[in-house]
C-alpha cells in the first residue's frame, strides 16, 4: 500500500515503515503527526485519486530529527567585468518516519511505534583534559624514540678586510 502526499509543498511517494526528509516542520523531535494533506492512495487492488484530496485519509509519522540537508553552493561571475560572487545555502530539514496510512475512521496507537531510536547526539559532553603530569610521560617518550640530529658545526665569521692604505 502506497500514497501520495503533499507535505510542505512538496509531493512524496509513502509506504509504511519509510524514512523520508522534507522541508523543516513545526514539531518536536520526537512527537507524532498527522499529514491530512493525502491527494491518492493505492492498496495494490483500487486506486483512490482526490480532488484534490482523498477524503479520510491520513499519514501518521513521527518526528525522528531536525538538521541541515547538503550544501548547495551558488556562483555567479559577469565576463569581463570583475564580478564573482560565491554563496552557500543549507536547508532545514525534518527526518520523518512514516508509521501507517490510515483510513476512514482509523486511528494511530502511538504506543505501538516501529520507529527507529533516535540518533545519539552529535556533540556528546567532552573528554575531560588531562593534567601535565598525565601527559607529560607521553611526550618524554615520543622524544626518546625520535632519532638524535646532529648539530651542525658553526661557520666561522667572515673576516673583515683591512683598509688599503693610499701611498703618497
Amino acid at each position: 500500500m502506497y500514497a501520495i502526499v503533499d507535505i510542505a509543498g512538496q509531493q512524496f511517494k509513502v509506504t509504511k515503515a519509510q524514512k523520508l526528509k522534507v522541508h523543516r516542520l513545526e514539531a518536536e523531535e520526537g512527537k507524532h503527526v498527522e499529514l491530512d494533506n493525502v491527494l491518492l492512495v493505492s492498496d495494490g487492488k483500487t486506486i483512490n485519486v482526490g480532488t484534490p484530496k482523498v477524503d479520510g485519509f491520513r499519514i501518521a509519522a513521527k518526528v525522528l530529527s531536525h538538521s541541515k540537508g547538503d550544501k548547495v553552493l551558488v556562483f555567479k561571475k559577469k565576463r569581463r567585468k570583475g564580478y564573482q560572487k560565491l554563496n552557500g545555502h543549507r536547508q532545514q530539514i525534518t527526518e520523518l518516519w512514516i508509521e501507517a496510512i490510515l483510513g476512514k475512521g482509523e486511528k494511530f496507537d502511538a504506543s505501538k511505534s516501529s520507529a527507529p531510536a533516535p540518533r545519539a547526539e552529535r556533540n556528546p559532553e567532552p573528554k575531560a583534559k588531562k593534567t601535565a603530569t598525565e601527559a607529560a610521560p607521553k611526550k618524554v617518550a615520543a622524544k626518546k624514540a625520535a632519532p638524535a640530529k646532529k648539530a651542525a658545526p658553526k661557520k666561522a665569521a667572515a673576516k673583515k678586510a683591512a683598509p688599503k692604505k693610499d701611498d703618497k
